[in-house]
């Protein structure tokens, strides 16, 4: 009897080994969200992944958000209806001396990034770049997307001291390795039209990651073509 009861308290872990974490140790990340030009609360989706695999995934409903971090870094984006979408990066050495990293999420109104990117080119400021298409399962861009790439260029000739860092996503399916070339290719490909309109190659960063940091885990077409995308990271300005 004595042993059952032991190994329950061991099972649910009341008591455990040296390698089981303690939770006092834990850094959590937490914060509100809020409307951008309200600052009222805002009813909002709020998915995390762990990144780089996303080994630890989650979602929340509300208008504020609190989870454990277990890793180094982590991806947390915001979607509410009416608003454009917020992504982040969170890193746990950003947190205080509470073990608490406090971010705060102000969700704006939806309209094309980068028509207001004036407003909101601030560093770490991440945007998609929707109106970028390139050929199915190639990195060759389309015709189409010229008019949404000209006004990366406005923006970076309007912010002279901008360094910005493209970020390639391809949806989950498929091979990773062939998927996180093809995310490389597109991003170089996006770079070097940049380029071709004397943007200095040095105020240009690329970085892929395939399939790995989707934003939506759900196996349907639109869900696939969300994945698929280009983002904007402002690393300076």
């Amino acid at each position: 009897m004595k042993r059952n009861v032991l190994l329950f308290w061991m099972i649910t872990g009341v008591i455990g080994f040296g390698h089981a974490q303690n939770t006092d140790t834990l850094i959590y990340a937490t914060g509100k969200i809020t409307n951008a030009k309200t600052k009222e609360p805002v009813e909002a989706r709020i998915s995390y992944q762990s990144l780089p695999y996303g080994s630890v995934v989650g979602t929340l409903n509300g208008s504020s958000y609190k989870f454990p971090l277990f890793h180094d870094r982590y991806s947390i984006t915001v979607e509410a209806p009416g608003y454009a979408p917020s992504k982040y990066m969170l890193d746990p050495a950003e947190a205080g001396e509470d073990r608490i990293l406090l971010k705060d999420i102000e969700l704006g109104l939806p309209s094309s990034a980068l028509d207001v990117a004036h407003e909101t080119h601030t560093e770490g400021t991440v945007l998609v770049l929707r109106e970028l298409i390139f050929e199915q399962s190639r990195a060759k861009i389309g015709a189409n997307s010229y008019a949404e790439l000209d006004k990366v260029v406005t923006m970076m000739n309007q912010n002279p001291n901008m360094i910005i860092q493209l970020e390639g996503h391809t949806d989950t399916r498929g091979n990773p390795r062939a998927n996180l070339k093809l995310s490389q290719d597109r991003v170089d490909a996006v770079k070097d039209y940049l380029i071709s309109k004397r943007i200095p190659k040095n105020r240009i960063k690329t970085k892929a990651f395939g399939g790995t940091v989707p934003i939506t885990r759900e196996d349907t077409e639109e869900a696939h073509r969300l994945n698929r995308r280009v983002e904007l990271r402002i690393l300076k300005n």
